[in-house]
């Protein structure tokens, strides 16, 4: 679950900006993209370099911007409407972007 709050962070960082692909490289408790952007877990938290921060309670994710993430099996549901998939090493959103991580690596399109 510690790699699904910072991937669905990602992820939710990477749709709602622009559609150009983005890789992400984690480096212990911190993941670097190519778009700039920072990510930084500590514990049961998640922060960005963009003042966004997430937090982990259970199977619910509760985003800085009043977003709640309920995770049910495969599946987490955002109150914003979103809907997450995770299938093996990729995460599918609803407005059809993917993200595959691989090793240290996180691919989105």
């Amino acid at each position: 679950m510690k790699i699904l709050i910072t991937a669905l962070a990602m992820f939710v960082a990477v749709c709602s900006a622009s559609n150009a692909q983005v890789s992400c490289q984690q480096v212990v408790n911190t993941t670097y993209c190519n778009n700039g952007q920072t990510f930084q877990r500590n514990g049961n938290f998640t922060y960005d370099n963009r003042g966004n921060s997430w937090q982990r309670s259970g199977n619910y994710i509760y985003g800085s911007d009043g977003t709640t993430y309920q995770r049910n099996g495969n599946f987490t549901y955002g109150s914003d409407g979103t809907t997450y998939r995770r299938g093996g090493n990729f995460i599918y959103g609803s407005n059809g972007t993917t993200c595959q991580r691989i090793g240290p690596y996180t691919y989105c399109n």
